[in-house]
């Protein structure tokens, strides 16, 4: 059996889990988060602990319990914690603003870019290099994160572009004559 999917999930206080036939529920200060429930994986809820067990021995419900477990966890974090992603913006003349559920970057490029943030992620600029994504969902949060950092990914030769803060970018050493 999968070793994450045998270890419970716990409950802390403030989060309720809600199993119903189609679907996981989980609801907290962070907001709502839901995923479909799987045949292949059998949910029991007691005394603050929610457990994962495959319904059967085939190797894919050994694999969905694990996941299943992992997708609840990072739900169950989410709405009482939150995840966030940095992002460093490298170059001469990069720089980023936050405006409400709007990004707008200048990183090289004859005009700036906007980014709109979706439902459920908020963004903030500390200082005009760095950008803090943050929300309850842990899938969307790093997706979003991707896609900014897709805008200008890091250059080999001298490292401009977005990274994420702890990123390393391997630089390349230019062609010698």
């Amino acid at each position: 059996m999968s070793r994450i999917g045998k270890m419970p999930v716990a409950i802390p206080a403030g989060v309720e889990v809600v199993l119903a036939e189609q679907q996981i529920s989980v609801k907290g200060a962070g907001g709502l988060l839901t995923v479909a429930q799987n045949s292949l994986v059998q949910i029991t809820s007691e005394g603050g602990k929610v457990s994962f067990k495959a319904a059967n021995d085939s190797r894919e419900a050994d694999a969905m319990s694990g996941t299943l477990r992992q997708l609840v966890n990072n739900m169950v974090i989410g709405v009482s914690k939150g995840f966030e992603k940095k992002l460093t913006l490298i170059g001469v003349g990069y720089k980023a603003q936050a405006q409400g559920k709007k990004l707008n970057l200048v990183v090289g490029y004859s005009h700036p870019v906007d980014k709109e943030m979706p439902e459920g992620v908020s963004v903030a600029t500390p200082t005009p290099t760095e950008v803090v994504i943050k929300g309850a969902d842990r899938q969307r949060v790093g997706q979003v994160a991707a896609e900014i950092r897709a805008i200008r990914p890091p250059e080999p030769y001298k490292g401009k572009g977005i990274r994420y803060a702890d990123e390393t970018v391997a630089i390349k050493e230019t062609k010698k004559k």
